[in-house]
């Protein structure tokens, strides 16, 4: 054991932000564990301090408690807390804890809790094998005040997935610090903390999958390294709050479920109208309305579906949310635009801020005033920032009142008799965001040096213009620094620099007492779940479509997700898909896309026109780019047109096949994009693959990634695929595949065997248009010639369904069985199945045990066309022998 004179004088250097060496930390003492009691499912003891200490980052806290809770056959949940003086804790306003089943037998589990009494550590293994899947052995706990350090160590070569928000790749490297402090990151770049955080992590092997989730909202670095002597490691510094962890079992044979008892935990995803999966276009930075009224007649013109048009903080009266610039955007005008795209079966959606101008007279400001909803200082003054609008307030999502507040301002602002119907929102800057500098003494004076509002630019137009017609004091710092919320002892590497830096003041208060220094990493999603009520509120028994910046644990049972600030560049078009899985695959956060072509700096055509190919894959599809960029909507290139609508046809086929995939979701948190690993678990070659990835789960999507090139070297499994285009039959031999001669228009994309998909005919200009399409199977059988699917049908924009229609294919034995429940009827039919891989003509083929006559048979493609020409609202069987 370390003496403790050794350990003081390694310490004693230790001053705000330092470094200090781990293997100094794994010396510390510990704690020892007593008096251990088990009740049924319920582990209970005591960690009491070894009399030498630790006191690395302050005192250390004497007594903890411990208990271990085996909640269902695959999770157990541990705590470690502070019994003696209260600690905070995530709330369960922001995150309901899940119930424990009761009845289980801790013996019988997939998992198993151990441990060493003296001095303490953990272990959670897997009850099958006896593998060890976590263990602080040799790495002794740490918990002070500020200071939490919890350490584990990893197998050689670990793959570990998630604990982001972050730009690395989806398989995390080792030597990475990932930090967890949300921030405004303009260009997201590689290495430091962004907009959310989810502190939860896969890990996978050859022998199984599993899960680990700190459920703590404080400001965090957790450090992937390797020791001196080369064992991996993972570790969490964590500046507050306490250690509330949940270890998922997984499974040994399939990654999707460690993801489906994530989802038990979090929250299963909401399900989204059907419409959201069309297309969406904005950009910060059209100038009138006339701008926004052009873009939606040139995407008709060039016969690019639009399903969405947006409009950024443009359309805001100096910058004020809740308000339209009588000269850019007067109200009439924008009402006109709205009621057109609604003619025309399209939405449209606008840009909600968090941030309230403090100004006198300005409505929302003196009604928030009157109601005192805002985040408060230690004084109980307003906390003041700097945002668009220049001086502002912050609402406070915890306040009584809020949901109130805010929902009625929806109510006025977004009123479909005078305001602005608007069919789903869109909020951003809720990082808090903060362009004051600190010290931040002066925010009016920093407000005129930053010119905020921002002046226009431009004259206004004509109001009576054409559209739909013609294309083309004392600081407030010195005060708060004698609390340690602004300055914690150890400083998270948080690339703002200070906690408060460009973002609310750390020691601010909200009306339930909680400060943003426990808080802060919640305020997105705080404001996601108010703004999600507010939608619901005005638009009642309507699902929704809410996309925010900055999400924490949960935030998909409530909202979607872009990926921010990006940059036009191939770097940004690459990492895109690995963020996406990030949030669709580990984080429960379906709904996700990244700015498609890029949102700052200025993109080139043939970035653009592969963009726009990968982004037709993405669950949420929508070009943004920034005021500072040149145009970049669709039609202005002749190549990116051509793509935007090639692209746009097959995710019009697929549209039932990913909404099937969502609603799937809904139920049971699979999923709806994949990395190849979670479907060869066994294959390690797919481990840090993260260029491809299944769109839902039969779809394998294979971008070009290279500037300007028209090959692209792939990996395919060990497994039959089709070409999804041709539909010509490829076999799969666990190795890498180089493509050639892909067109700026095309992307590489096959059918997984094993799979029946049902594919809308063909696509149209709207969703309300291709809703009426007809259907038809495509039977895509694995080297067995076996194959399933399933559809689900409903009427696309309920919260409660009168009716639904689920349908399930199986097919075998050259036999396709189609049988279900059809309580929805959609008034379409089954046109077609078509079979691929079959090798030779039929000499008969039959629908409902009756021979047809009018099958097609493509020997080139060795593809079967039955012809079916049946309503979806009944069993059928399609057979060939």
């Amino acid at each position: 054991m370390v003496q403790a004179g050794f350990l003081l004088a390694a310490l004693v250097s230790v001053s705000h932000g330092s470094y200090v060496d781990p293997a100094v930390l794994d010396q510390c003492s510990g704690y020892d564990l007593e008096d251990a009691t088990w009740q049924g499912t319920s582990f209970k003891a005591n960690l009491i301090l070894r009399p030498e200490g630790c006191a690395v980052f302050g005192p250390d806290i004497s007594t903890l408690s411990l208990e271990v809770v085996y909640e269902t056959e695959t999770r157990i949940h541990l705590k470690i807390a502070d019994p003696h003086n209260a600690r905070y804790e995530v709330p369960e306003s922001v995150l309901v804890r899940p119930s424990s089943s009761g009845d289980i037998v801790p013996d019988n589990a997939s998992i198993q809790f151990n441990y060493t009494a003296s001095p303490f550590s953990f272990s959670i293994s897997r009850t099958s094998t006896e593998e060890v899947l976590f263990t602080t052995a040799n790495h002794p706990l740490i918990y002070e005040s500020q200071y939490l350090r919890v350490k584990t160590s990893l197998p050689q070569d670990p793959s570990i997935y998630g604990l982001g928000e972050h730009t690395n790749p989806f398989q995390l490297p080792l030597n990475t610090t990932l930090t967890l402090w949300s921030r405004d990151a303009y260009s997201v770049p590689n290495g430091t903390n962004l907009y959310g955080n989810h502190p939860v992590y896969f890990e996978h092997r050859t022998t199984g999958t599993h899960g680990v989730f700190l459920l703590n909202s404080n400001g965090m670095d957790i450090k992937l390294n390797k020791t001196e002597s080369g064992e991996p490691t993972l570790e969490y510094n964590v500046i507050g709050g306490v250690l509330d962890s949940y270890f998922l079992a997984g499974s040994e044979s399939s990654p999707v479920e460690v993801a489906k008892q994530y989802a038990e935990v979090v929250g299963l995803p909401a399900e989204v109208p059907y419409w959201s999966f069309g297309l969406h276009q904005c950009r910060f930075g059209y100038q009138n309305f006339v701008d926004v009224a052009n873009v939606i007649t040139n995407y008709s013109a060039a016969e690019i579906p639009l399903e969405t048009m947006w409009t950024d903080i443009d359309y805001m009266d100096g910058r004020k949310i809740f308000t339209v610039d009588p000269n850019y955007f007067p109200l009439d005008r924008m009402r006109q635009i709205v009621q057109y795209l609604h003619d025309h079966g399209q939405k449209y959606i606008l840009m909600t801020d968090p941030a309230v101008a403090l100004q006198e007279g300005y409505e929302p400001y003196d009604r928030g005033t009157e109601m005192d909803v805002w985040l408060k200082m230690p004084n109980g003054s307003a906390v003041i920032a700097l945002v668009w609008p220049g001086v502002t307030v912050y609402p406070d999502w915890f306040h009584p009142d809020i949901q109130e507040y805010w929902s009625q301002e929806f109510e006025q602002f977004y009123n479909p008799g005078q305001g602005l119907d608007i069919d789903g929102a869109w909020i951003d800057m809720n990082e808090p965001s903060n362009f004051c500098v600190l010290p931040c003494e002066d925010p009016y004076q920093q407000a005129q040096e930053q010119a905020l509002p921002p002046p226009r630019t431009s004259l206004p137009p004509d109001h009576n213009a054409p559209i739909f017609g013609n294309s083309t004091s004392a600081s407030k710092r010195e005060l708060a620094k004698r609390d340690d919320l602004l300055d914690p002892p150890y400083a998270i590497n948080n690339a703002a620099g200070e906690l408060s830096s460009k973002t609310a003041w750390t020691n601010a208060t909200s009306a339930n007492g909680l400060s943003q220094y426990n808080t802060h990493n919640l305020y997105g999603t705080l404001m996601s779940n108010v703004t999600r009520n507010a939608m619901l509120n005005r638009r009642p028994g309507l699902r929704t479509l809410v996309i925010t910046r900055s999400t924490f644990a949960g935030a998909g049972n409530y909202v979607g997700k872009w990926l921010g600030d990006n940059v036009s560049t191939w770097y940004h078009y690459r990492i895109s898909i690995a963020g996406m899985l990030g949030m669709a695959s580990v984080y429960q956060v379906p709904m996700v896309g990244s700015d498609i072509c890029g949102y700052a700096g200025n993109t080139t055509e043939t970035l653009c026109a592969r963009w726009a190919m990968l982004g037709g894959f993405y669950p949420f599809m929508r070009n943004h780019n920034s005021d500072t960029s040149i145009s970049q909507e669709f039609y202005l290139w002749p190549t990116v047109a051509e793509a935007a609508r090639k692209v746009l046809d097959m995710r019009y086929r697929l549209m039932d096949y990913i909404y099937t995939a969502f609603h799937t979701a809904s139920l049971d948190g699979t999923p709806v994009l994949q990395p190849l690993w979670f479907q060869y678990p066994a294959d390690k070659a797919t481990y840090s693959i993260d260029l491809q990835f299944f769109y839902g789960d039969s779809i394998l999507v294979s971008p070009v990634t290279d500037e300007n090139s028209t090959s692209v070297n792939i990996y395919l499994p060990n497994d039959t695929f089709y070409d999804f285009t041709s539909l010509t039959p490829i076999k799969g031999a666990g190795q890498q595949v180089t493509l050639t001669d892909i067109g700026f228009t095309d992307i590489p994309v096959f059918i997984k065997g094993g799979r029946v998909l049902p594919l809308r005919v063909q696509s149209t200009m709207t969703t309300v248009e291709l809703r009426k399409e007809d259907f038809e199977f495509v039977v895509a059988p694995r080297a067995d010639g076996t194959a399933a699917g399933r559809l689900y049908v409903d009427d696309g924009v309920s919260i409660k369904q009168n009716a639904t229609t689920e349908v399930a294919m199986s097919f075998a034995n050259s036999k396709l069985e189609v049988s279900g429940s059809f309580g929805y009827n959609s008034g379409v039919n089954v046109v077609r199945v078509r079979v691929l891989g079959v090798e030779a003509k039929p000499g008969s083929v039959y629908v409902n045990n009756r021979e047809v006559k009018g099958d097609d048979y493509d020997e080139a493609n060795k593809v079967l066309d039955v012809p079916v020409g049946l309503p979806l609202n009944q069993d059928f069987s399609v057979s060939f022998s």
